[in-house]
């Protein structure tokens, strides 16, 4: 078995290819869909590979696991996304760490980034996370509940919107999920018509290793990779 860097960097070029030859398919270049490394079940040496392989934009999804890895990684120059639910006691660690905070997922976590915003002197960069399946189990506004929240969301001046992030359903398979992703562009594209003033809507995250390509072909403009980055093959 080769070194797991060898492995990484094969699977990375392997996703690479994927995602441009999915951009293709709708009608994109390559570089219009930004691949977020997920490190949540690896550690430092894999990171590492995956820098040295050309990789720049990582996800977590804990908290406290983003704060042990900024730290020990502070000499290499990466860029630090937050994909997980952020709760509002965190916040204050969490959010100057990071470039992009995925899991805006409720007014009360919006409210304390403007807050903190507030307090330092910051904008925050954030994409509204949308509970596309309805599953009780996933955080997130319902689909039905965006439109309503945008104008509150627009006052909230520290608080700079992205675009949506949404994952999709557990059950269903690859049918399913590219269903729920062309649910998320159709929202998005309602959202745009809703024109409110200080929300962007460009960034569309959504994705991750079994379903990243029917991602793309609906539009995502990030896709959140992690198992199929450090597995020993991928497709």
């Amino acid at each position: 078995m080769p070194p797991f860097e060898e492995i990484i960097r094969r699977n990375l070029d392997s996703i690479r290819r994927r995602i441009a030859e999915a951009a293709e398919r709708s009608g994109r270049a390559a570089d219009a869909v930004r691949l977020i490394a997920v490190t949540k079940y690896v550690g430092l040496d894999e990171i590492r590979a995956l820098h040295a392989a050309g990789c720049r934009d990582f996800g977590e999804s804990r908290p406290q696991d983003l704060w042990e890895k900024v730290e020990m990684l502070r000499d290499l120059p990466l860029n630090w996304h937050l994909i997980g639910h952020l709760q509002r006691n965190k916040v204050r660690r969490t959010l100057p760490l990071v470039s992009l905070l995925h899991s805006g997922d409720s007014l009360a976590v919006l409210e304390a980034v403007n807050r903190l915003g507030g307090e330092i002197d910051r904008h925050f960069n954030v994409l509204i996370e949308v509970n596309i399946s309805g599953d009780e189990n996933k955080h997130g506004f319902r689909a039905a509940e965006v439109a309503e929240a945008l104008p509150r969301i627009a006052e909230m001046n520290n608080v700079s919107v992205k675009g949506l992030m949404a994952m999709a359903s557990r059950e269903g398979g690859i049918a399913q999920a590219r269903k729920d992703f062309e649910n998320v562009r159709a929202l998005r594209e309602r959202l745009v018509e809703q024109d409110v003033k200080r929300i962007g809507l460009s960034e569309l995250s959504m994705g991750m290793s079994d379903d990243f390509e029917a991602a793309i072909e609906q539009g995502a403009t990030m896709v959140r990779i992690g198992s199929a980055l450090f597995e020993e093959s991928t497709a």
